[in-house]
């Protein structure tokens, strides 16, 4: 497990690849936020933004996606996975939210993930993207950098995970880690093909060390 030094050191490093690193998906208010974080579930962003693109032009309110069948919505989603539960999903919220709250996104993160479709990891998003609470948000990426790296344990479950990072990064820097490091583990340190090679923080990384191993003697055996 990487020291609050070593971990102050990755910080800084995924602050000097990535300064700019922020939430990829397109919004214009907490409400469209909802709705794209949700969509986002086990998709990519980039899908979501292409299908956003029309969807938020078609519906801007809670009340025009109850106007329309499900089957309607069904159809506007249909290019993402898992969407027909999520159109159910969209169409249940957006109930809650006219009900309960008025037609206006709730703060407070467990009213948040009270609502269908609406996990942790999404209500984390939303209440430090749209309302500037201080919040880790933990998806594949967070969770598989933090644990190649050795800030948590490989054992640990998504909200160990949030709770570690929470422990051990500044609270006044857990939404723009939260960032960064979806942005370090999307375009460096990636799933399939990490950037070992060419990686920072490969003295400090534990799984990093053991791949490059791995590739040295793959290249003695061939040689």
């Amino acid at each position: 497990m990487l020291t609050l030094k070593q971990i102050r050191q990755c910080l800084d490093a995924m602050a000097e690849m990535f300064p700019d690193a922020h939430c990829e998906l397109n919004h214009r208010n907490p409400f469209d936020l909802v709705i794209a974080v949700a969509l986002s579930a086990q998709c990519t962003d980039a899908l979501v933004n292409r299908v956003t693109a029309d969807l938020f032009k078609k519906y801007q309110t809670p009340q025009d996606y109850l106007a329309v069948s499900l089957e309607e919505l069904q159809q506007d989603i249909r290019s993402i996975g898992l969407y027909r539960n999520k159109a159910k999903n969209i169409q249940k919220l957006c109930r809650i939210l006219i009900d309960e709250y008025g037609g206006e996104v709730p703060t407070d993160r467990d009213e948040l993930t009270n609502l269908p479709g609406v996990g942790r990891k999404t209500a984390n998003v939303v209440v430090s993207v749209a309302f500037g609470v201080p919040s880790i948000a933990v998806d594949t990426h967070v969770e598989r950098v933090s644990k190649r790296l050795g800030i948590c344990r490989w054992k640990d479950s998504v909200l160990e995970v949030e709770k570690t990072l929470m422990r051990k990064v500044p609270k006044d820097e857990w939404s723009v880690t939260h960032h960064r490091l979806i942005f370090f583990g999307r375009y460096h340190c990636k799933a399939q093909s990490p950037q070992c090679h060419v990686c920072p923080l490969l003295d400090l990384c534990r799984e990093g060390k053991k791949r490059m191993k791995g590739k040295e003697k793959k290249t003695d055996v061939t040689d």
